[in-house]
């Protein structure tokens, strides 16, 4: 198979993406693969690290205010479906698969009117712009959260579920927690906003500390490299026992398996991992995203009693802490929880996402 994948500006849609691409070559091992992103994206330094040949456009988003950047903005979709064309005629793949992102709606745009199948995933609930767009363009459409049907023609969409699952939901306990001075045997909260980490999340865990010193549970904190300093200084020496306070995890998936209760925003990409483990959680969902889609994300496991909710508006210490401490102090309410977490997720949808991959080749062959 030749593949060629579009994706980018954030991890929520680099990462389906990488896992795609994983499952696929484990499948087919003399699979070809080009990732097409942009050179300002996360995808510029992920996909390459990941030894992925990867090549760039230049490409931005519309402004949703009226804005003489938006005749910038249809100048350089049309420049970069220009710059896809070439891509596609060069690498001449079998099929093409856009992520989410700008980027993708140049590429995928590019290959269906040239007549090459195409394929796009969306994570969320709620569908992005770019996806909206190619889905009037695409053959087929996978989705992640059956709310997302209504976003789209219902007679392309495919429940696929994110294959970002089928790559954690293996893993293991790895014992990594002892490398953060923390006991794989105790019960462990994961409190942490995403990569960069999340302000309001940060400073209600640091108030939450006075409620939650001498817990029969031991919580790693993870700020975000970019607010560790303004934390650090925050707390001062004054850390509980129990608390370990990190500004970053390599490879946080690896760490998951031996996490009891995560406590975070609810992104495309944690959630996946998060039902792909059974893991309970507490989601504090970004009230900054387009569409509020993080809120409709972390809807989909509180409606079926696989996670709480605390809206940021409502969040401080002392919310924090009491809903942790609910959690954490009733085991049976974890294994409900973590079970429903896991009937709410896949953990084949790489799987699922190939075979529709070789179908669409096999028709278009036909």
């Amino acid at each position: 198979m030749r593949l060629l994948v579009s994706g980018g500006g954030t991890g929520g849609h680099i990462y389906p993406a990488l896992a795609l691409i994983d499952a696929v070559r484990k499948k087919e091992p003399s699979t070809e693969v080009l990732y097409v992103g942009t050179h300002k994206g996360l995808e510029n330094k992920i996909v390459p690290d990941a030894g992925i040949p990867f090549k760039t456009i230049q490409i931005q988003g519309f402004k949703r205010s009226l804005s003489l950047e938006n005749f910038k903005t249809v100048y350089l979709f049309l420049k970069s479906v220009r710059t896809a064309k070439k891509y596609l005629r060069e690498f001449k793949p079998d099929v093409v698969v856009g992520t989410g992102g700008f980027v993708c709606g140049a590429v995928v745009y590019a290959a269906a009117r040239m007549g090459i199948p195409t394929f796009i995933h969306e994570q969320n609930s709620v569908a992005g712009v770019t996806n909206k767009f190619l889905s009037h363009f695409v053959d087929k459409i996978g989705i992640s959260f059956t709310e997302a049907i209504n976003n789209f023609p219902a007679e392309k969409v495919v429940f696929t579920g994110n294959p970002r699952a089928q790559q954690v939901a293996g893993m293991k306990p790895s014992g990594r927690l002892k490398e953060y001075g923390l006991e794989p045997a105790k019960k462990t909260v994961l409190i942490f906003g995403g990569s960069r980490g999340a302000r309001r999340i940060n400073e209600a865990t640091v108030e939450s500390f006075s409620f939650l010193k001498d817990k029969s549970y031991q919580i790693l904190f993870v700020t975000g490299s970019v607010h560790f300093d303004k934390i650090k200084n925050m707390i001062g020496t004054d850390i509980p026992k129990n608390i370990v306070v990190e500004p970053y995890i390599p490879d946080m998936p690896s760490i998951l398996p031996e996490i009891s209760c995560i406590v975070g925003r609810a992104g495309a990409t944690s959630l996946a991992e998060i039902t792909a483990l059974g893991l309970p959680s507490i989601l504090v969902p970004s009230p900054y995203v387009t569409n509020d889609h993080q809120t409709h994300n972390a809807q989909s496991l509180v409606s079926v009693h696989a996670a709480e909710m605390i809206r940021e508006k409502d969040l401080d210490g002392r919310v924090l802490a009491d809903t942790i401490d609910k959690l954490m102090s009733d085991d049976e309410l974890q294994k409900a929880m973590g079970e429903n977490a896991k009937k709410a997720g896949t953990t084949d949808a790489a799987d699922r996402i190939t075979k529709i991959l070789e179908q669409l080749i096999t028709e278009a062959h036909k």
